[in-house]
Order: C-alpha cells, then sequence, then structure tokens
C-alpha cells in the first residue's frame, strides 16, 4: 500500500500534530499559546498532556485529546490543530466536550455547579464557515432573546489562520497563526511579537534534539 513521504522533522510546523504536541508539552510554550488566543495572563494548574484519552466505558468509543490542561481557576482547555477539513469539525467538538465534561464530576455528585468551564479550540488552516474570519467563538444563547446567555460554562473555538478581517483580532493572534501554519524562521522573524519568538526558540530546540527525531520516527513507522 503507498504512503505518504515521511517529511523531516525541521520541515514540520506548529499545525503538525507530532510537532504541536510536542511543542506544547512545554508550559511556557502552551501559556504563551493560550495568552495570545485568549487575551488573558493564564496560570497553568498543571502540566499540559499530549494525547490524553478519554472514555466514558470500556464499551464506549474513546477520543484522544491533543492537548489537554487546566488552570489555577480550574478551567479546562482541549487544544486541537486540525490540518484537514473532515467535514465533521463541530459536531466532533461537541463529542470532545461531552466526554470532558464526563469526567469532571466524582461519582454521584448532582452538584453540576461544580462543573469546570472547559473551552475547546480548534486551529485550523482553512475557513470552516466561510465568513473569513480569523476567529469563530460559539457559546450558548437564547433564539428568542439573543442577548441571553445560557452560560453553562461550555466555549468552542475555531480558529482560521486564512482570516481577512484583521481588525477584528489582535495582531499577535495573526502572528501566531501564521507562525503555526509556517514555523519557520523567517516567520518568526518577521513576527513583531516577543512571545511568539521565544515560542520558536523553544520549537528549533525540538526540531534540533535527537530525542524528539527518534520518537518522532517512531510514531511515523507505528503510523504506517
Amino acid at each position: 500500500m503507498a504512503t505518504k513521504e515521511k517529511r523531516k522533522l525541521k520541515d514540520l510546523n506548529l499545525l503538525d500534530k507530532f510537532l504541536f504536541d510536542e511543542a506544547m508539552e512545554d508550559e511556557e510554550n502552551m501559556k504563551t499559546l493560550l495568552d495570545i488566543i485568549l487575551g488573558q495572563d493564564t496560570h497553568l494548574k498543571q502540566p499540559p498532556q499530549t494525547e490524553k484519552e478519554c472514555r466514558s466505558s470500556f464499551e464506549k468509543r474513546q477520543i484522544r485529546l491533543d492537548v489537554y490542561t487546566v488552570d489555577e481557576d480550574d478551567v479546562v482547555y482541549d487544544t486541537e490543530p486540525q490540518k484537514t477539513n473532515t467535514k465533521n469539525l463541530p459536531k466532533r467538538s461537541r463529542l470532545y466536550q461531552g466526554m470532558i465534561d464526563s469526567r469532571l464530576l466524582p461519582p454521584g455528585c448532582i452538584d453540576f455547579n461544580l462543573l469546570n468551564p472547559v473551552v475547546i479550540i480548534m486551529i485550523m488552516p482553512f475557513d470552516l464557515f466561510g465568513y473569513e474570519l480569523y476567529r469563530y467563538t460559539f457559546q450558548m444563547r437564547c433564539e428568542e432573546v439573543p442577548e441571553l446567555k445560557l452560560d453553562d460554562g461550555a466555549t468552542r473555538i475555531f480558529l482560521n489562520t486564512k482570516g481577512k478581517h484583521p481588525e477584528l483580532v489582535s495582531p499577535e493572534l495573526i502572528e501566531l497563526l501564521k507562525y503555526m501554519e509556517h514555523s519557520t524562521d523567517e516567520i518568526s522573524e518577521a513576527c513583531e511579537s516577543k512571545r511568539i519568538q521565544e515560542m520558536h526558540r523553544r520549537v528549533c530546540q525540538i526540531k534540533a534534539s535527537e530525542k524528539a527525531e527518534v520518537k518522532y520516527m517512531q510514531t511515523w513507522e507505528e503510523k504506517i
């Protein structure tokens, strides 16, 4: 069976799952990513987890969350690069949210107000919704009273590296999205953001790491 030609580790971008997972295991990279996307100062409560398995029971379908982390306010974040439009990403995000929620309360707990806020972020090199935006943020609202928010603590964000309305987002977010699609020296040097340049320095360390190279080779071999 024919397989795609293996790309070199040094040629990967942050939208490639392997490099994204390796880079976001670094708490500083994960903090920078969340800070820029959400426009906040994130303080992580625990190290990011990659390939976190979620399953409601052994008879049910499992999912693997790319990068899962929790901040000091107990907000749960799941961040996923999605290079291919599989035509199911909105419903996939719904499944991910449900699976995360199902693990947040201990057995027998009936106080649903204890559910953590959950933010699911998908980063894509294509426009999933066709409005040419860099960022699409979804929260539950009432159809009859649009200003009435359900306030259930769930947020889903879809980011598009090819957006065309820079006035709606921060310049740093645009730089981040461009860098994630093309994680090169040239793009990093063109960024005004010192945080992205520092992220690139750490990404370069991964690309030059013999340990990461061996892990990448093993991952590729398992895949094929």
